[in-house]
């Protein structure tokens, strides 16, 4: 078949980021601490890379750098709202001076004709919830949730269109200990995370729900971590490990949002692990009412996983990339009975063992199209490096630019097929705090000069990307040389 050449007229170009991956001013015009903040402190302490206390400094060079994105042709910007610096507690008293910041954010990226696609909840939960009745650990969260949410759709509705409730659900489900600040006693129950997911399906519902009767127009999604899953071979234990390993990463989560039902299988499989959860009466209810708000799905992409049957005793593991960026062992997911990663040796990954897949993109996006019939927006994707800044000022990543223009080709085909998307925000805008490697691991277009130990004067410079992804989005996706 023939390929489209560009995309739709309208499509949404531009980045993202996150609120404490980059704004800074951590504690700062009445913001207080969220668990990031304490998570990122205490990582500092291990292992030396940059805490959430200036990160990019985007708090203060909001201004500036909007003004990058404007020069390089954006149409939007996926950006989060911190809890704790509008409701430094978490409910209660807002704090005016950080409300003030997302309304001349806002204001600045309209003025620059700049769509606002704005996440809730990044990670960052109010310390003072964890503290309080330990975050996601507790019922208490769903309707605490829902206030933070009602409170910022009242506030910016007039403004923003594209609500996504929550990012990357089944990361903060697979990895609950290093995305949320919780007691050791739940730090190694693997019931645990199963009832913070329900959780936050309960409160992702109620927050749909308030788009739809609080936004003028309002459209509401969520940002799901995507990776497709391969059998290592074609043997039939292998397919149906591979199977199982998307029901048990992928499914489950788009099962509640577009169905508002639990996936049969995995929900079988939890039963036989003894990890069930707590389902309360009427939660189903509302699970399903959620469901019926939803409008599209944000897929952040960045790989594709590999797997095989599992090896009959194995011990429950979770996944772990090397962190020093020179290439290493991957420690392999494994889910006793279910399934097991493994290597997969055609395809080609990034200098922190990340696989590079770019098809596997077009294999999610035409995969959820072909389930669910819903829109979808890329939130996420891109290339973590270690960028040098030359003396002249320039920066050169080809491999950067190689990466994101084989992606968009893959969208391209995805669209040819019948894909219905709306956006392309990879990651980053500019460089920011990396949640696994500090500052030094670089996503941007823009270059933010600091390293982990001195934050200088975050000057910003342009990349060789910049220049590249800006010709990109002035032919529409035409022009990818």
């Amino acid at each position: 078949m023939e390929y489209v050449n560009s995309f739709p007229k309208g499509f949404l170009w531009g980045a993202a980021t996150s609120a404490y991956q980059c704004e800074g001013a951590a504690n700062e015009d009445g913001k207080k601490d969220n668990q990031q903040d304490v998570i990122n402190r205490e990582i500092h302490d291990e292992y030396g890379y940059a805490d959430a206390s200036v990160t990019s400094d985007h708090y203060h060079h909001y201004k500036e750098d909007v003004a990058l994105m404007a020069e390089m042709g954006f149409t939007s910007y996926r950006f989060s709202i911190n809890w704790s610096r509008v409701l430094p507690d978490g409910v209660g008293e807002p704090n005016p001076k950080g409300v003030e910041f997302y309304h001349n954010l806002i204001d600045e990226l309209r003025a620059h004709h700049i769509e606002p696609i704005v996440t809730m909840w990044h990670y960052d939960l109010p310390m003072a919830l964890v503290e309080k009745y330990g975050g996601w650990a507790n019922r208490q969260i769903v309707d605490d949730f829902e206030y933070y949410a009602r409170f910022i759709l009242n506030e910016y509705k007039d403004k923003v269109r594209y609500w996504l409730t929550i990012n990357e659900q089944s990361i903060v489900v697979n990895y609950i200990d290093r995305k949320n600040k919780i007691s050791m006693e739940d730090k190694f129950n693997p019931k645990f995370r199963y009832q913070a997911n329900h959780y936050m399906n309960l409160a992702h519902a109620k927050a749909a729900i308030a788009v739809h009767e609080i936004v003028p127009n309002g459209q509401c999604g969520a940002a799901l971590d995507m990776a497709p899953y391969y059998p290592h071979t074609c043997a039939p234990q292998d397919v149906l490990a591979a199977k199982n390993a998307n029901a048990f990463k992928n499914y489950f989560y788009m099962d509640a949002y577009f169905k508002g039902v639990y996936t049969d299988s995995v929900m079988a499989y939890l039963k036989r692990q003894g990890l069930e959860f707590e389902i309360q009466e009427g939660d189903m209810d509302l699970i399903k009412k959620g469901s019926e708000c939803f409008d599209f799905l944000g897929i952040n992409y960045y790989q594709s996983a590999c797997v095989k049957a599992p090896t009959p005793g194995a011990a429950r593991r979770s996944k772990q990339n090397n962190k020093i960026g020179k290439g290493g062992d991957v420690v392999y997911e494994v889910q006793p009975d279910l399934f097991e990663g493994c290597k997969n040796e055609f395809i080609g990954a990034t200098d922190f063992s990340m696989p590079i897949d770019p098809m596997g993109l077009q294999y999610v996006l035409e995969d959820i199209n072909d389930r669910y019939h819903k829109p979808m927006m890329i939130c996420e994707n891109g290339f973590g490096a270690y960028d040098t800044l030359e003396k002249d000022g320039t920066i050169h990543d080809p491999y950067r630019i190689e990466y994101i223009r084989e992606h968009i080709k893959a969208m391209k085909n995805a669209i040819s097929n019948g894909v219905q998307l709306i956006a392309y925000n990879p990651w980053s805008a500019f460089d920011l705090l990396s949640t696994s490697n500090g500052i030094a691991k670089r996503y941007g277009f823009i270059y933010v000069d600091r390293s982990d130990d001195d934050v200088k004067e975050c000057k910003r410079y342009k990349k060789d990307s910049f220049y590249w992804y800006k010709n990109v989005i002035a032919t529409n996706g035409k022009n990818l040389e």
